[in-house]
């Protein structure tokens, strides 16, 4: 049996103010045209399918197309969707019943019963391989809550505790469904969670659980399940010898993906389960650049590489790249974005993005403002904080007269 693992869309995901429903409808091409030449059984979609839980009208659209083309194109195509912590997860399973008739099976939700008892039986998806039998059960499930999982007592962490409770009931129902109706068929998992060791990608990745304590462990995936497909971190990788695997993201989400290798996974399995996996690497449709690539320079430097810069020919707007520019922050300056703008201003480029750093740290509050920690707030002169921030920011000097002025204004303005 032949399956495509992706995860971590996003559609509608605004990215500085620019929509990326341009690469969003490349990859969903290119997914199809995947698809049509290889022709895998089973498409698995391991949650955040959306960027947001009210998604704009056209990343439904372009979700439900996708759907009914790829329905259209290959009737006999098995496609798994879950529910990401992105997603809202009702509205995600609301037409579930209805893509059931197009071989679309959707899990968004955890559903009990009047004990309180989770219905486990909701997450096994049959999945039939090209001779028409099941040569695999999905066990397809979604980003949990705490709230969605067994509780689990004395334990440190009854999250993460919970997580492995659910996956390993869950397993114990597959293995005897399996038995009992599809002997011979492999386990797959599905999942959306933050494993120990994971690579983040901290500009675009949403924590799970306030606090950052979410983080299970590879180990809580019983090893019945050949394969573990899962969502949530962005960059693509394996654990547990490629049992247990992230796809990534679609695209890159943020400045801090531009080096990924976006990909989506192929796996061959059979009875003896997981055979092979291979990366299928998805095309870059627009590019994400950085002047400089590494270091901040001194304004006046990047004011002349970007004059100098060959940012390529795109003919439309959409295609343009996206430009981050960083910029050395030596001091207050106000005509640094004009100046940087007036340097874009005939390049075929999209501006997303300028940071300024800084070269030296310093303690933001100096002994003088503050004395003994906190100390009595009363005594603290917000002059001094105002120039304890500014080395703090510029590493040396003092703010210009005119902004002492100003500053001190404000505080007599605020002190009547």
């Amino acid at each position: 049996m032949r399956i495509f693992h992706t995860a971590d869309w996003h559609l509608g995901q605004t990215f500085h103010n620019y929509d990326r429903d341009y690469e969003h409808g490349c990859f969903l091409d290119w997914l199809l045209k995947q698809i049509t030449s290889r022709k895998p059984e089973l498409l698995l979609i391991s949650g955040d399918v959306f960027d947001s839980v009210n998604p704009p009208a056209t990343a439904h659209k372009m979700y439900f197309d996708f759907l009914g083309r790829t329905a259209e194109a290959h009737p006999g195509l098995q496609i798994v969707v879950t529910a990401g912590n992105h997603d809202a997860a009702a509205r995600l399973e609301a037409p579930a019943r209805l893509l059931n008739r197009v071989n679309v099976y959707v899990c968004g939700t955890v559903e009990t019963n009047a004990e309180g008892e989770i219905d486990y039986s909701k997450f096994l998806v049959p999945i039939k391989d090209a001779s028409g039998n099941v040569g695999a059960v999905v066990l397809a499930v979604p980003f949990l809550r705490p709230s969605d999982v067994p509780q689990v007592r004395d334990t440190a962490d009854s999250y993460t505790a919970g997580i492995a409770a659910f996956y390993k009931h869950l397993t114990e129902l597959a293995v005897r469904r399996r038995d009992a109706e599809y002997p011979g068929a492999v386990l797959i998992g599905m999942g959306h969670c933050h494993l120990v060791n994971g690579a983040e990608s901290q500009d675009s990745e949403r924590r799970l659980i306030v606090g950052g304590l979410e983080a299970l462990s590879a180990a809580a995936f019983p090893r019945e399940l050949c394969y573990v497909a899962l969502g949530h971190l962005h960059k693509p990788q394996v654990f547990e010898e490629g049992r247990v695997a992230y796809s990534g993201s679609a695209i890159p989400l943020s400045f801090t993906e531009r080096e990924y290798r976006h990909r989506v996974w192929e796996l061959e399995c059979g009875r003896a389960g997981l055979l092979e996996r291979r990366s299928l690497e998805i095309p870059r449709a627009v590019p994400l650049l950085s002047v400089p690539e590494k270091d901040a320079v001194s304004m006046d430097e990047l004011e002349a590489l970007l004059k100098n810069a060959d940012h390529g020919s795109a003919q439309n707007l959409e295609q343009y790249p996206f430009l981050e520019v960083r910029c050395l922050d030596d001091g207050p300056d106000p005509s640094r974005r004009h100046r940087i703008e007036e340097a874009l201003a005939t390049k075929r480029v999209r501006l997303a993005s300028i940071k300024f750093e800084t070269k030296v740290k310093t303690d933001l509050v100096s002994d003088s403002a503050a004395p003994d920690g906190l100390g009595d707030l009363r005594t603290i002169n917000p002059v001094e904080i105002l120039r304890a921030a500014y080395r703090e920011g510029y590493g040396q000097g003092e703010p210009d007269a005119a902004v002492l002025t100003a500053f001190q204004e404000i505080i007599t303005e605020v002190s009547l």
